[in-house]
C-alpha cells in the first residue's frame, strides 16, 4: 500500500538529509521535521494495523482518521518537497551534500505522491466507494 511505501521512502528522505550539514540551513530543519514526524506516525499506524488494534477500538472512526492523516501528510510533504528542492544549491562546495540533498528532494516528491495516493484511497474508504458491482447488486436488492 502507499502508506508502507511512503514509510521506506520517508526513511530515505530524512536519512539522506541527516547525512549532510543540514543544520547550517534552516530550510532543512522543516524538511527533517516533516519527514521524521510522518515516518514515526506511519510506523505507529503500521503497528496498530499489524496488531489489529483498529478492530478493538470501534469508537475511533479509522477511515476518517486515516483520511485526515494522509491528507495532512500530503500537504506538509508538498511544503517539504518544495522547501527541499528550493534549498538545493548546485554550486555547493561539498558535492556529496548536493547529491544527497537532490536525492532527498526526489524521494520527498515520491513520498508526497504516495501520501497523495493514500489520501485518495482513504477518501474512497471513508465514503464507502470501495464496493464492487457484485456487492452493490446484493445490497440494492436486499
Amino acid at each position: 500500500s502507499g502508506v508502507q511505501g511512503s514509510r521506506v521512502l520517508g526513511l530515505l528522505t530524512w536519512a539522506l538529509i541527516a547525512d549532510t550539514t543540514y543544520y547550517l540551513h534552516a530550510a532543512y530543519g522543516w524538511v527533517m521535521f516533516v519527514a521524521i514526524f510522518f515516518w514515526i506516525l506511519t510506523v505507529i499506524f503500521l503497528v496498530i494495523y499489524l496488531l489489529q488494534l483498529h478492530l478493538k477500538f470501534h469508537i475511533v472512526p479509522w477511515p476518517l482518521v486515516l483520511l485526515i492523516f494522509n491528507a495532512t501528510a500530503t500537504v506538509l510533504y508538498i511544503t517539504a518537497f518544495v522547501t527541499c528542492s528550493a534549498a538545493i544549491k548546485p554550486t555547493s562546495w561539498r558535492q556529496w551534500d548536493y547529491n544527497r540533498r537532490a536525492a532527498a528532494a526526489f524521494f520527498a516528491c515520491l513520498v508526497m505522491v504516495a501520501y497523495g495516493a493514500s489520501t485518495f484511497f482513504s477518501f474512497c474508504a471513508w465514503r464507502g466507494l470501495g464496493s464492487n458491482a457484485a456487492t452493490s447488486q446484493v445490497t440494492n436488492r436486499a
